[in-house]
């Protein structure tokens, strides 16, 4: 049976999943949505599935961006308490902190004429290495790989690759506690260890955009972005490294579930294990390995980004204004306290595909952006827009905190591909102005607009929920793929 037929609305752009839907549901879902942009059941299925989970709190909720992905769906949140609740692999994800950055810089897109975008795709298509598999110009050796899952961000500046305050303005100032990398296997360090620096593949990117269209005047400001200003955005992860410790402890949860906890699950890909559990602290130890290790990576992107504007713009990275507006995860598991059927309650929230969104006033934001909201990044499409956006008092009551991470797959990758030519997506993306940089052709085809859902759209219903407000509207002029 339809899981739509389950669903009954509401509030504005919210949807409810009735727990009478799938037998063993603890909670109900929540969705935000609207009639064009309904999940499939798949996703629906997903989001029933989650609500089955120990511990569960409130909703199984499920983001504009929702699609089908591994047991948990994309654009799914759940919160479980610490002291009954789980902890799923499946819930953060395979790419444990894909993440976004955004820089500033100083320039007004008049200052690039086709000469110098075409110079610039070409400068950070060298520096920036993409591919899958594809190594970095940083070779680490285990001492790195440790020091970098322990301290982050700011072990990488301390080598000298960024400014001194750079990790002020990303997530946890680019760290995330508890991290112990003697919980992470061999297999993942060996295939960590020479992947800083780099895109990967798949829907990871790096662009240069301009700022086309400021919604809100005094949130731009304090966030130091204008009309027509030249900002870039890079997104991606943890690489083979977080992969790998995802692979791991899948592994690891499936041996134990059942026989040593007595948990069960609707779908094998929900693999979990208690929080206070041995092997739940042991993954979460390694999960914060992985998410410093892709703070780190986008840490190293930053630095050859720099290099590429000074060598192009024959200036220092400062003088052009190249600093970092913020740095956020999209697959991360987080400890935080919400209020839970009136009493505070602290709880493992996990993101999958799925951003924060705190609002004004919390002490996690950079001081310089407290008194307005917490910074958030939107990537879309590589033919239409991306978003900043800034987060609010809405998704404290309604998302624990969160909000949607991007456009949301619509079309697989293998349906993406037989629909155009090489030739004609490139040609199709260079009469909108942008250039385009890859490492293969089947990456071009597999991320043509058409694969994914309006950013515009996404980015409408969460600001219409209120858990997030739209502050800049982006377009790419220049996109390099992995």
């Amino acid at each position: 049976m339809s899981a739509r037929k389950f669903l009954k609305k509401v509030g504005n752009y919210t949807y409810e999943l009735s727990m009478e839907y799938k037998k063993g549901m603890r909670v109900p879902g929540l969705v935000f949505t609207d009639e064009r942009m309904m999940p499939e059941d798949e996703a629906l299925e997903q989001v029933a599935n989650v609500a089955t989970l120990p511990g569960i709190v409130k909703y199984s909720i499920g983001m504009p961006d929702i699609h089908w992905g591994y047991g948990f769906p994309v654009g799914g949140v759940a919160a479980f308490k610490v002291e009954d609740g789980i902890v799923s692999p499946g819930g953060i994800g395979f790419d444990i902190n894909c993440g976004v950055r955004l820089l500033k810089t100083k320039l007004h897109i008049s200052q690039l004429d086709d000469k110098t975008l075409e110079k610039l795709a070409d400068k950070l298509y060298e520096y920036v290495p993409s591919g899958v598999g594809v190594g970095g110009h940083f070779k680490a050796k285990n001492e790195d790989l440790e020091r970098v899952s322990h301290e982050g961000a700011k072990y990488i500046i301390s080598l000298g690759y960024g400014f001194e305050d750079d990790y002020k303005f990303i997530e946890e100032e680019g760290c995330i506690p508890g991290a112990d990398f003697s919980k992470v296997f061999k297999r993942a360090i060996e295939r960590g260890r020479d992947q800083l620096g780099t895109l990967g593949s798949g829907n990871h990117f790096l662009e240069v955009q301009v700022i086309d269209k400021i919604y809100n005047d005094n949130v731009a400001r304090k966030f130091g972005l204008f009309k027509g200003q030249v900002v870039i955005m890079i997104h991606c992860g943890s690489r083979g490294f977080g992969h790998q410790i995802a692979d791991d402890y899948i592994s690891v949860m499936l041996s134990v579930m059942e026989r040593k906890y007595r948990i069960t699950v609707p779908d094998k890909q929900l693999a979990c294990a208690p929080i206070l559990s041995r092997e739940g602290q042991n993954y979460l130890k390694a999960m914060a390995c992985a998410a410093n290790y892709a703070f780190s990576n986008r840490q190293l992107i930053t630095h050859n980004v720099r290099r590429a504007f000074e060598e192009v713009f024959k200036k220092p990275a400062d003088e052009l204004g190249i600093y970092i507006l913020y740095d956020v995860a999209h697959n991360i598991a987080k400890f935080e306290k919400y209020n839970v059927d009136g009493s505070e309650v602290e709880v493992l929230v996990h993101r999958k595909g799925a951003t924060r969104a705190f609002p004004p006033g919390r002490k996690e934001i950079p001081e310089v952006y407290r008194d307005v909201g917490q910074p958030v990044i939107i990537p879309g499409d590589m033919g239409r827009y991306s978003f900043v956006l800034v987060g609010s008092e809405g998704s404290i009551k309604k998302s624990f905190g969160s909000t949607c991470h991007g456009a949301g797959r619509v079309l697989s990758r293998r349906k993406a591909k037989r629909m155009f030519s090489v030739s004609e997506v490139v040609n199709r993306l260079s009469q909108k102005g942008i250039r385009i940089r890859a490492s293969s052709k089947a990456t071009i085809l597999e991320e043509i607009p058409e694969a994914y859902k309006d950013a515009e759209s996404v980015v409408r219903i969460v600001q219409g929920v209120g858990i997030s407000r739209i502050v800049s509207r982006n377009k790419p002029v220049i996109v390099v793929k992995g």
